[in-house]
């Protein structure tokens, strides 16, 4: 019991402290090697978590928490994992539930729609730049194209995306 309990706080505090990502896997090196698991223990959990489908933090995790108990360790630190967040979203959304009715909170969001559109086109322009001075290859330039036209068609977003990588594949 002491054991799924060094889990669940381990888990609380790595969701806590990191916003997932690099700097989780760093602190869960940190507090788990040589400790809970082996150094090669760890690295096959990031590699398998990494190669699947899904959020690579909770393969992780539950990764984790099976090498050092079974079942029972895996679900402690998805509980762990998910608790944070979970807790955090629901504090938020309630917060938001009762401004819903407010002014401000209309014009806030309104306010935040061309910030984020901005964000958008300059993460679309650094992916352009592609590191070749600024210039648009041919190909990333008629992907680009097609996409947009056909996301003006009403496309399904994600028929879109499947359909350019595969072009992207055929091209490249």
């Amino acid at each position: 019991m002491q054991q799924l309990l060094e889990l669940f706080w381990l888990f609380i505090k790595v969701n806590l402290l990191t916003t997932s990502g690099p700097a989780s896997v760093g602190l869960l090196y940190k507090e788990t090697v040589g400790t809970l698991m082996t150094y090669a223990q760890f690295v096959q959990a990031v590699s398998f978590s990494s190669i699947l489908p899904g959020s690579d933090a909770l393969q992780l995790a539950m990764f984790i928490g099976y090498t050092v108990r079974g079942i029972s360790g895996a679900l402690v630190a998805l509980l762990g994992s998910i608790l944070p967040p979970t807790v955090l979203i629901f504090g938020v959304v309630s917060i938001l539930h009762r401004l819903r009715r407010e002014a401000w909170v209309g014009r806030f969001v309104s306010g935040l729609m061309p910030a984020v559109s901005i964000l958008m086109v300059l993460v679309a322009w650094k992916i352009f730049q592609n590191g070749n001075g600024g210039l648009v290859s041919l190909e990333t330039f008629l992907i680009a194209a097609g996409s947009l036209v056909a996301l003006l068609l009403d496309a399904p977003a994600p028929l879109v995306l499947l359909v350019a990588g595969l072009v992207g594949v055929f091209l490249g």
